[in-house]
């Protein structure tokens, strides 16, 4: 006998890493600023540590990725998409990089990305863990 695995891309909390990419990123007055690229998750612990939202260009030319920290996003269910406390010119100035000059992610340029948006660092206090 063969038994067969269900599972679901969806729950009321729940909701599979596949379906996270492309989900739009909104400012809080409601501007389009982007869409989810990537999630990066932290090897040892689990926990999703970033989303990476895809900002400007034109037809996947000239995009440049923000690491924004997950505790940053809010998921909005009214607008399909994830929102966070950020203005265009904030945006424009935070940490990014583009297709040929992905960063070295090691905890100095987490803490850069964490420190420009005053966010919770997700692998505890400054020292824990590092």
């Amino acid at each position: 006998m063969q038994t067969q695995i269900h599972t679901q891309d969806e729950t009321s909390t729940l909701i599979a890493g596949d379906k996270v990419s492309g989900t739009s990123v909104y400012n809080t007055a409601g501007e389009h600023l982007g869409s989810i690229h990537d999630v990066m998750l932290d090897k040892q612990s689990g926990k999703v540590a970033y989303a990476v939202m895809s900002f400007g260009g034109f037809l996947g030319i000239g995009e440049k990725y923000h690491p924004l920290p997950w505790s940053t996003l809010d998921y909005e269910t009214s607008k399909g998409g994830y929102v966070v406390n950020l203005s265009r010119a904030q945006l424009e100035n935070a940490p990014m990089y583009g297709d040929s000059d992905s960063p070295d992610w090691n905890r100095d340029y987490e803490t850069r990305v964490h420190d420009h948006y005053k966010a919770p660092y997700y692998w505890g206090m400054r020292g824990e863990g590092i």
